[in-house]
């Protein structure tokens, strides 16, 4: 049985901002059930452990999204978060960071989990993100020295996306910039467009609408 870890925040605000923030429940939600589609198991996990803020669970028409916001058993995984410290990374076929504002404001520094990711993708792991969830990519470091992405084309949430959402005066940083000066190239189409790349084990989306497409990809390649 195949089985993904989840690192998510736990920073509950938009930067520091008294703006409530968390994780962006799509971007999770919608790997999640791509996961269950495949009876692919997962668990999530936060650097300090416990419930962690989810936004975004009221969004209308979005069947994928209640659907699994309803199921107690994943309700049971989010308010109960294992303690990334304690995570054994050798019980794990891939990472999957979902989105949300949050991220930038712990993960996206996080060494523990840096070191950990790092871990798994030397031993032939896959790691993936979306949206802002990219930002978790820039604290992994090789045990060559070189950072994960250095050799790597990905994508994240742009510039243009953070001008339209109203974000780019609230943010921490630009998550653009910081992956296009570390990364060997960041691509990227039209907001708000489902976009995606797949460099080797390295899978990244660029906003909540390539959520989907994103837990496809990962799917394939744990059981491809």
């Amino acid at each position: 049985m195949k089985k993904v870890l989840i690192p998510v925040t736990n920073h509950a605000t938009l930067g520091n901002t008294e703006q409530p923030n968390g994780t962006y429940a799509p971007e999770l939600t919608h790997v999640v059930a791509v996961l269950n589609a495949h009876q692919i198991e997962f668990d999530i996990v936060s650097l300090k452990g416990g419930k962690v803020p989810l936004y975004g669970t009221d969004i209308e028409d979005d069947h994928v999204n209640s659907d699994i916001l309803a199921d107690a058993a994943f309700i049971q995984k989010v308010d109960n978060t294992q303690l990334i410290a304690e995570v054994n990374i050798d019980e794990y076929d891939a990472i999957f960071y979902p989105g949300g504002f949050g991220l930038l404001s712990d993960l996206a520094t996080d060494k523990t989990m840096g070191a950990l990711a790092a871990k798994h993708y030397e031993s032939g792991g896959i790691i993936s993100a979306v949206c802002h969830g990219p930002a978790a990519l820039l604290p992994i470091t090789l045990g060559n020295g070189n950072a994960l992405i250095a050799d790597k084309k990905v994508t994240s949430f742009t510039r243009e996306e953070e001008v339209d959402f109203g974000t780019i005066d609230d943010i921490p940083f630009l998550l653009e910039e910081s992956l296009t000066r570390l990364a060997a190239q960041f691509n990227k189409v039209q907001p708000w467009q489902s976009f995606t790349v797949e460099d080797e084990r390295v899978i990244t989306g660029q906003n909540p609408a390539s959520a989907h497409a994103v837990g496809e990809l990962l799917v394939n390649k744990l059981t491809g």
